[in-house]
C-alpha cells in the first residue's frame, strides 16, 4: 500500500473526523435520535406526523453543506470508473444491505460504536473484514 504524501491530508480528515462525531453527540443529546442517514431517508419514506421536518433539515444539510464549501474553495474531481448497470446493481445491494443490516456502514461505525451497540460493533467488524477480504481478492487474484 502506498500513500499518495502529495495529497494526503490529515489535518483535515481529522477536523472532519472530529465534526462527524461531535455532530452525531450533539443529535443524541439533544434529539434523543441516532444520525443514522438510512434511518433518516427511511423514516422520509414512511413518515410519522410532526416528524418530517428535521429530517429533510437534515437531508438538506447534508446536500447544502458542499454546495457551500464549493463556493470557497475548489471541489476535489470525481471520477467514476464504472457503467451505469454496475451503479444501479451497488445501490440496490447497499440498500438492501443496509435494510437487512438495520443501518447502514456509517451509522453502525459512527453511531452505534459510540453507543457500545454489541449490534453495531459486531456489524462493523463484518464489514471491515468483508472490505479487507474484497481488497486482498482483488489485488491478488487479478
Amino acid at each position: 500500500m502506498t500513500i499518495d504524501t502529495l495529497h494526503f491530508t490529515p489535518w483535515p480528515a481529522l477536523a472532519g473526523g472530529i465534526l462527524i462525531g461531535l455532530a452525531a453527540a450533539l443529535f443524541i443529546l439533544l434529539n434523543g435520535r441516532i444520525a443514522g442517514i438510512s434511518g433518516i431517508i427511511g423514516g422520509l419514506l414512511r413518515p410519522n406526523k410532526g416528524d418530517i421536518g428535521w429530517r429533510f433539515a437534515f437531508i438538506a444539510g447534508l446536500i447544502l453543506a458542499p454546495v457551500i464549501y464549493g463556493i470557497f474553495y475548489e471541489l476535489p474531481a470525481v471520477q467514476v470508473d464504472a457503467g451505469t448497470a454496475i451503479l444501479i446493481a451497488a445501490g440496490l445491494l447497499v440498500g438492501v444491505g443496509t435494510r437487512y443490516g438495520s443501518g447502514c456502514t456509517s451509522g453502525h461505525g459512527v453511531c452505534g460504536i459510540s453507543r457500545l451497540s454489541p449490534r453495531s460493533m459486531a456489524a462493523t467488524m463484518i464489514f471491515m473484514a468483508v472490505g479487507f477480504v474484497t481488497v486482498f481478492l482483488l489485488r491478488h487474484l487479478s
